[in-house]
């Protein structure tokens, strides 16, 4: 980041003491209304968080040509889903957006140009968890496009350009599912998963805890399991915000895990 830059966002958001990153398993949208174990953790999770100026969201929803912001002053909720409780379309979670942080995002971004957006709004990957942590919808909120065109070293690197929002008052929190394979799920939550996705669900948090995070940029190279976890990458590249954001002497604790649907990890972390 550029001397210019630094000031640019330096008079709009007082300096802060560093916030956590978090990444979110989010797995169904039903998890907006059930009570379960996920949603316990991250309940309980919100409710340890230092309240931010704004939460910046990098969803698996919102895949795109090229990398997107969205500044609108009240964000839609988007439910951009299928075939679930009439209940879960009238949810509205009606909290601001955060349009002048948007703007320093497109200022400390460097790496590619961070295009404005105001039509998005906040999609159910970003939603369905905040409204667990935050459920006074007082909050800020405004989310990040991940550009589809590019490869997962990329987003890495952009990634760490946000660095300096944590300083700011600004709580990232990426949203997706380490293991996220529809073709393959059933529709019985509680069935034992399969052998691959629970292997590849410890193989990732081993080394996410050894910060090893190469090998999770490369994730490819840890062969078919990988493949048959990852089928697109829209759900896992947001993992790699979070971990691009680990600065030194950081630790990680993992605040939910566990796989449904045979097929999908629900496995959460905050790095702070």
């Amino acid at each position: 980041m550029n001397l210019a830059n630094f000031k640019n966002i330096a008079n709009h958001f007082p300096k802060t003491e560093r916030f956590p990153v978090l990444f979110v398993g989010h797995g169904s949208p039903a998890n907006a209304l059930e009570d379960n174990e996920f949603t316990r953790a991250w309940i309980a999770e919100g409710k340890k968080l230092p309240k931010p100026n704004a939460v910046l969201c990098i969803s698996a929803h919102w895949f795109t040509d090229g990398t997107f912001v969205n500044g609108s002053a009240q964000p839609e909720t988007i439910h951009d889903f299928y075939g679930f409780s009439p209940e879960l379309y009238n949810i509205q979670y009606d909290c601001p957006g955060a349009p002048e942080v948007a703007k320093q995002v497109q200022k400390l971004v460097t790496k590619t140009k961070v295009q404005w957006d105001e039509d998005w709004g906040l999609d159910h990957g970003c939603w369905v968890v905040i409204k667990h942590l935050f459920p006074q919808a007082d909050v800020p909120v405004f989310q990040m496009s991940l550009d589809a065109t590019k490869p997962p070293q990329f987003h890495y690197d952009i990634a760490k350009q946000l660095s300096e929002l944590r300083r700011r008052g600004v709580l990232i929190i990426s949203s997706g599912n380490i293991v996220h394979n529809l073709g393959m799920m059933t529709f019985d939550e509680i069935a034992k998963p399969f052998d691959w996705a629970i292997e590849f669900d410890t193989i990732t948090k081993k080394l996410i805890a050894a910060g090893d995070h190469q090998k999770l940029i490369d994730y490819k190279k840890l062969g078919h399991i990988a493949n048959l976890s990852i089928p697109t990458p829209d759900h896992y590249w947001p993992l790699l915000y979070t971990l691009a954001l680990q600065e030194k002497n950081e630790r990680v604790d993992f605040f939910a895990e566990g796989l449904t649907f045979k097929s999908i990890s629900m496995r959460s972390l905050i790095i702070h």
